[in-house]
């Protein structure tokens, strides 16, 4: 049961590709969030089943990296594609473009992530630099911007020196030796979990108040929080 969870937010990937190339952005957005609703659903109920094994390991790994690693790539060439505008032309096909490529840099730097991922035992209880999920869930949040110009975003999330910095940020951010807090609690008390309760509800006012918008804005918040916390370590050291 696992395992079929886990090729569900593949066919998510898979669907929302074809989505992209359609132009059929906010329809591509919601079957990212499909996968990763499945990508978290698979570890629930494989815990709920008190099953592991390392063939269902290497198949999230693998559904990780084209739903969590290529799609961002390819949202960001679509976005690369259409720069200059003030919004995503819907139903129009993105053609070839060499600048555009530039967006995959995203995911080959998913690639090194997930594969570290494998083998760093430090990453049990955390993460070491930003999880793809949340790198998705950025580009997921430029790519909504960018279809319904949230607040007169649009032009901004389209150009071509914005992209660039946000490309480079998220692929050094995805390798970055920052230790970032997950949502795997050992306990549900307050103590211990200050950050991650306070975040929470932080994140889920901004989801409520701005919607897919705030996307971008709640994983900058959430890498922010991290870097705090990694400089107020070194500050006790």
């Amino acid at each position: 049961m696992p395992n079929l969870i886990t090729l569900l937010n593949l066919f998510c990937g898979c669907t929302a590709a074809v989505l992209l190339f359609n132009g059929e952005w906010s329809s591509a957005a919601l079957a990212l969030l499909a996968g990763l609703g499945a990508d978290f659903l698979d570890g629930m109920v494989a815990r709920a089943l008190g099953v592991s094994n390392p063939l269902g390991k290497e198949l999230d790994s693998l559904a990780d990296m084209v739903s969590f690693g290529f799609l961002p790539g390819l949202i960001y060439y679509h976005l690369l594609y259409f720069r200059g505008s003030d919004t995503l032309p819907v139903g129009e096909h993105a053609g070839f473009d060499y600048l555009s490529l530039l967006g995959f840099v995203v995911t080959l730097f998913a690639a090194i992530r997930l594969a570290k991922f494998n083998i760093d035992e430090r990453q049990s209880s955390g993460f070491i630099g930003l999880a793809t999920p949340s790198s998705m869930l950025f580009a997921v949040g430029l790519l909504w911007i960018a279809t319904f110009d949230s607040w007169g975003l649009g032009a901004y999330v389209l150009d071509l020196s914005v992209l660039i910095l946000v490309i480079v940020g998220i692929s050094y951010l995805q390798i970055a030796e920052l230790p970032m807090f997950s949502f795997k609690l050992s306990k549900m008390s307050w103590s211990g979990n200050e950050i991650r309760f306070i975040f929470a509800i932080i994140a889920l006012a901004g989801f409520l108040w701005m919607g897919l918008a705030g996307l971008p804005f709640i994983i900058l918040l959430y890498v922010m929080l991290n870097i705090g916390k990694a400089i107020g370590r070194k500050t006790d050291t």
